[in-house]
Parts: C-alpha cells; structure tokens; sequence
C-alpha cells in the first residue's frame, strides 16, 4: 500500500483487493508513528475518518462509482470544517468549530473523500516555510533538517510522507507549488476563481486559488474534476464549463506543443542543480514534439513587489475580523472570554502577520494609497497583460518551479524569504493564471521542480504537458 496514488487505491477498491477501512488504518498508523518528526497535521479526525470508511465498505454498491468513494486525503487547516477545529495554525482560532462546510471540502465528501484531518501552514498563510504556525514548525520528509515550504507545507509534506493518499492546499503566489517542488510531489493551482474560495479563510482575496497536492498529475486531475465550477456563494468563481479533467488527460497532446521559457525567470540567481534539471526536462519535452523557444517577459522583480504590496494590503483588510470577539470558546462564560481575548489578541498573532498586517495597513492609509496601493495594481495589470500576449502566440510557459531545493531554517531567516522562494510563480498567480508543479529529479537527495503556466481556464493544457513529462521522467 506504501505510496500508492489515489487512482491506484481507487483501483484496488473496486476490484476489492483492499477495503476504506484498511487503507485508513494505514494511514492513521503511519501518522501517529511518523509524524512527530514532520508535524504535518495539526488535527487528527481520527474517529470520524474511520466511521466514513466504514460507511463506504458497508454501503459499497452505492458508493463506489463516488470519484473519490473510499480515498483518505489531508485538508489544510484554512478551510472551514464543519464541527472540526480550524485553526489556520494561530491561537486566535483556539476551540474554533465552524458551523458550516467549505464548498471545496462538500464537494470533496459528497464525492465519497474520507478526511483525516487538518494540515499545518504558516499562520494565516503568513510565509513560505511552514515555521511561522503556534502548532510548531513542519519539516521536509526528504531530510529533516530543511524545510517543507509554505504556506501549504503541512500538506505537501504529509504527502510526501505518505501520511495521506493526496491533500488540498491553497496558493496566493507560489504557496502550492512552492511546496510541492520542496517535497517531491504534484502541486496544481487552477485558474484564479476557476475553484470556489467560499469557507476559505482569506488571506489575499484577489490571489487565493484553493487547489490540489497529489502523488501523480492523473491524481490532480481527479481531484480537479470534483472541486472546479461556479459557486452562487463566491462572486469571485468563474460561470464557466467545467471538464471531467481526469477522463480528458492525454499526454499526446504534447507533440507539436508551443511552449515558451521566459529568458528573464533563468537570469533569477538559480541553483546549480535546479537549473540542469530543468534543462534536462526541457530536452525531453523537445524529444517528444514540443517546439521551444524563449521569449522576454517584465522582470519578475516586479511581479514581487507587486505581491509585497497588494497583498499585504489585503491582509491588513481580512485580518480585522479577527478582533477578539467573534471566534472561539463558544459556551464560555464572558469572563473567561473577555480575559482570554485580552491576552490572546496581542499574542494570538504571531511576528509574521503582524508584520504584514502593519505593511497593508501603511500601504492602504490616507496619503498613501496612491504611491503604492493603486500603483502596485496598475503595475498587475501590466503583468497580466504581459502574459496573456505570450500565450496568445504560445500554448504554455515553462521554468523552474522554484531557484533553489528546500532550504534549511538559517537561510530563510528574511522578511522577504517568502517573495524571493516564490519569485518565479508570483507573476502567473497575480496574472489569475493556472499553474502546475511536478517533480523533475533531486539535487542531493532534495527534490527539484519544473513548472507548467497556461492560459486562464486551460487547466488541461498544463495538465497534458505535465502528464507527458511525468511519463518520460518516471
């Protein structure tokens, strides 16, 4: 069972080779044994997701046509639950038990996805390491000494560890396939309103794209095909058809492939390492028909600063909720609350969301929201624009997912780590831009990553050239 992708599991399910109770037992097994020296999850639902595989051996007939009847996954700790802790990794959310499901996390259970529970992430998606949660730091499971990535570590790095058959992450700029190249494993970030963000808990609400972390291209697909489609509760989501992405897939679809390189992301201070692995795909890719050519684009410095800025300031505006009196202790006496707030709104916000919450709010003050604000978003656009006129001449950009492999903790001790880690994804993300992620070898026994950009809502054009190449890598 060790390793195995979901379409894989899916596969011995129904020919009945392994039961949803096995498999979760498994998994629950492998967490409860392993994860303290990866701190992947900050919940374990450990009850409930034995009673969902129970009901699906049970009721098998029923539901086994379910896409994902009988698969245990990993839920990032940002999305809403209904009756299971959410706390996006900060104190301010202690004992907080939503009301009310996520329409990602519906889609997935109505779909028949077991949850074994709640996945750890920088404090409200605050960096690009996974260290900044008050549930403590998660680590890489290539090397224990390096870091997972971030904001969605928790998830990649369960699994990588194969504490999970796949995970749900999020990305505002690079946060899920940063991660992803960190630990070795298929990061997906669709188009930006293509995925309902409706139970999401905000951090950059013109950027967060929830999305898929798997074992396999195939397997995002799938998970794609349950999660994509307007949403009456987001005004943000795409009115737009939706494809069944896993039935769609086919990596032939490479040859005679348009795909560009854009010379300014290789002229990033990009490791050794990584960038003989992304030229050793991109000769692949032209062995199996792809043409190649490289093409200028704004200088992704921009694209960074863009991000420092916009969303920082979105930051400042979703963070304000959290005031000390809507969250939390629901059934406790005022005193007890009024005491706890007291303490808990200074210190429930750790150093990192402070910093970003002081930034966005200096950048959204009067006098200063048209230097940088409103010249952050004019700049956007000019990166959206620059985009979307390559890909009106190319089928899709290639790079590196990331200028370096997982870094230890002393090399990320900046403010800006985060903006400098996801460089080369910032731009596509701030573009709305679907983007994916897959592992293309390993420099000194850490993963390395190759990434795929497309044009909005052509997820399965990524998805083809990154199934493709899975294929010759493997």
């Amino acid at each position: 069972m060790h390793n195995l992708t979901i379409t894989q599991l899916r596969e011995k399910l129904l020919k009945k080779e392994l039961s949803a109770s096995e498999i979760t037992h498994y998994y629950l097994e492998r967490i409860d044994r392993e994860d303290k020296k990866i701190n992947s999850y900050i919940t374990v639902s450990s009850e409930k997701a034995l009673e969902s595989a129970n009901r699906f051996d049970n009721n098998f007939e029923e539901e086994k046509n379910k896409k994902l009847g009988g698969i245990p996954l990993a839920i990032k700790d940002v999305f809403s639950t209904k009756d299971i802790l959410t706390t996006c990794a900060s104190h301010i959310l202690d004992e907080y038990r939503p009301v009310y499901e996520s329409t990602v996390t519906r889609k997935l259970l109505e779909q028949g996805a077991i949850f074994l529970g709640k996945t750890n992430l920088d404090q409200f998606c605050h960096g690009s390491s996974t260290v900044t949660s008050y549930y403590g730091p998660t680590r890489n499971p290539h090397n224990v000494e390096r870091l997972p990535g971030g904001s969605s570590g928790g998830s990649a790095a369960a699994t990588a560890a194969d504490f999970c058959a796949g995970s749900l992450g999020t990305e505002t700029a690079g946060s899920l396939r940063q991660p992803a190249s960190w630990c070795g494993v298929v990061g997906l970030k669709p188009t930006y309103g293509r995925v309902s963000r409706y139970g999401v808990l905000a951090m950059g609400s013109s950027l967060d794209s929830p999305g898929p972390l798997t074992k396999s291209v195939e397997d995002s697909a799938l998970i794609l095909s349950v999660i994509a489609g307007h949403d009456s509760k987001d005004f943000s989501s795409y009115d737009a058809p939706t494809l069944d992405y896993f039935s769609a897939i086919d990596s032939s679809k490479i040859k005679g492939m348009n795909i560009c390189i854009p010379k300014e992301y290789l002229d990033m201070d990009i490791q050794e390492g990584v960038l003989e692995n992304f030229n050793r795909s991109v000769e692949i890719l032209k062995k199996l028909g792809a043409n190649i050519e490289y093409v200028n684009v704004l200088n992704p410095q921009y694209a960074m600063s863009v991000y420092t800025i916009t969303c920082r300031s979105e930051v400042s505006s979703n963070l304000a909720r959290y005031d000390g009196t809507r969250y939390g202790l629901e059934g406790k006496d005022k005193s007890t609350v009024k005491t706890y707030y007291e303490s808990t709104r200074g210190e429930g916000f750790g150093q990192e969301p402070k910093r970003r919450v002081m930034t966005g709010t200096y950048s959204l003050s009067a006098g200063y929201a048209d230097e940088y604000f409103k010249k952050s978003e004019q700049v956007r656009q000019l990166i959206k624009e620059d985009l979307e006129n390559i890909l009106k001449k190319y089928d899709c950009i290639v790079s590196p997912t990331t200028p370096t492999t997982a870094l230890k903790d002393e090399e990320a001790d900046n403010p800006l780590f985060g903006e400098m880690s996801d460089i080369l994804a910032e731009g596509s993300s701030e573009a709305g831009l679907p983007g994916i992620s897959i592992p293309n070898g390993k420099v000194e026994n850490l993963p390395t990553g190759i990434q795929f950009i497309g044009k909005t809502l052509d997820e399965l054009t990524i998805l083809n050239a990154a199934k493709a190449l899975e294929e010759s890598l493997n």
